[in-house]
């Protein structure tokens, strides 16, 4: 899975947990939960989807370096397991 594929991804999912927001105008390096509005409940619902569909777990101490839209992509492709 390469980076665009693996954004897509991460989109959908934040898209599903807040439906109400305007992902098309999302800044990617912005800090989530203030961009969207979301409370620290939807984060974690978030990372949960992430380690559901994708296998890659965030333990709560790396939080911090998945905060925006690019960082998390980062932090999850560098830890995918092999296919």
């Amino acid at each position: 899975m390469n980076a665009t594929e693996l954004r897509g991804q991460i989109v959908k999912m934040i898209g599903d947990i807040a439906p109400e927001a305007d992902l098309s105008a999302l800044d990617p390096a912005a800090d989530l939960r203030e961009a969207l509005d979301i409370d620290s409940m939807d984060f974690l619902n978030l990372v949960i989807a992430v380690h559901a569909a994708l296998g890659v777990d965030i333990p709560e101490r790396d939080y911090p370096q998945v905060m925006s839209l690019d960082a998390m992509v980062s932090y999850v492709l560098a830890r995918l397991p092999p296919a």
